[in-house]
């Protein structure tokens, strides 16, 4: 991140999350409940999505990951921030113990729109490692890749007094 990577004069980036911090997921609920002004559905061209030790891990890449846009209320853009950045163990630019380095970049919004925002990809060490050996996750979408396949349909005779109550 470099100064000019920093928020604009109107109160700073939001964030473009595709893991944990999604709407509805364990840190979203946890951390963003109540401090949010807006959430929208957006992508991230050129970034691949990993899988990762319960959370996933999104690096430069030819693809598309899939995600939200959240854009913190004024007030609390700083505690967001500073509460994200240790989330992600991003330490500041260039940091050595960065497991993740926050960098602005350009998301894609329904309709055909725009919007810059802050990314956490993969430090540079863990993103060659992920390149190297680790798995990407099909389609971007961390959770439609992690979501159970739909069980089959069970028989009839497999239904038992259960469906009769």
């Amino acid at each position: 991140m470099t100064p000019a990577d920093g928020p604009p004069e109107d109160g700073g980036l939001p964030f473009f999350v595709y893991g944990t911090l999604r709407p509805g997921e364990r840190y979203h609920l946890r951390l963003l409940t109540g401090r949010t002004a807006s959430e929208a559905p957006a992508r991230l061209p050129g970034a691949v999505l990993y899988e990762g030790p319960g959370y996933p891990y999104a690096t430069e890449g030819d693809g598309v990951v899939t995600g939200a846009l959240i854009a913190p209320l004024p007030e609390a853009y700083g505690q967001v921030l500073r509460v994200l950045d240790q989330l992600e163990e991003c330490y500041g630019p260039g940091d050595p113990r960065n497991l993740y380095d926050r960098v602005a970049r350009t998301v894609e919004l329904p309709g055909g729109g725009t919007a810059r925002a802050w990314v956490y990809l993969a430090a540079a060490p863990l993103a060659r490692e992920l390149r190297a050996h680790g798995t990407p996750l099909p389609g971007g979408d961390w959770l439609t890749a992690r979501r159970p396949a739909p069980a089959p349909p069970r028989s009839p005779s497999a239904r038992g007094s259960a469906d009769r109550a």
